[in-house]
């Protein structure tokens, strides 16, 4: 083997060796693995939205692919929550003072905890806003784009807080 060869060989030798431990994955620095999203808790007269939001929550944690969504009893984590406030309120007038657009509010409290020792991981309070214009959209347009926003709150939030 020749000097330039050899060489050659302890470079590449030394930057695998640099790369092999590096991720981008957030899970890959800590000890969760799988998460159990349980139902969350209705404070509100909004009865369709609580489970409304779990399903979504679990669709987008399957879809970000971070951890295995599994029972409460085999998760290294457990996410749950409170629906705790919806608001609907006129949000912009026209000239003629008739309300145009409404907004739509909704609050969460969303806690993470390791369920083998209860340790909370995290808490925090989500308030997402939508707004629809009142001719040719509908509170149900405005909840969406609320809803979309609080999910990716949640998602961020567990998966890139490490």
């Amino acid at each position: 083997m020749t000097a330039r060869t050899i060489l050659i060989t302890l470079i590449l030798a030394a930057v695998l060796a640099g790369c092999g431990v590096y991720t981008f994955n957030p899970a890959g620095k800590s000890d969760i693995k799988s998460i159990a999203v349980l139902r969350i808790e209705n404070n509100t007269n909004r009865f369709d939205l609580a489970d409304r939001l779990t399903d979504l929550v679990i669709d987008a944690f399957k879809a970000d692919g971070t951890f295995k969504i599994v029972s409460p009893e085999n998760a290294d984590a457990s996410l749950e929550g409170t629906f705790a406030n919806y608001s609907e309120r006129p949000y912009e007038w026209d000239e003629n003072d008739v309300v145009s657009s409404y907004s739509v509010s909704m609050t969460f409290t969303i806690t993470l905890t390791k369920p083998d020792d209860e340790t909370e991981m995290w808490t925090e309070s989500f308030t997402q806003e939508g707004i629809y214009q009142a001719d040719g959209e509908t509170e149900e347009d405005a909840q969406t784009e609320a809803i979309d926003r609080l999910i990716d709150d949640i998602i961020n939030k567990t998966t890139k807080s490490w």
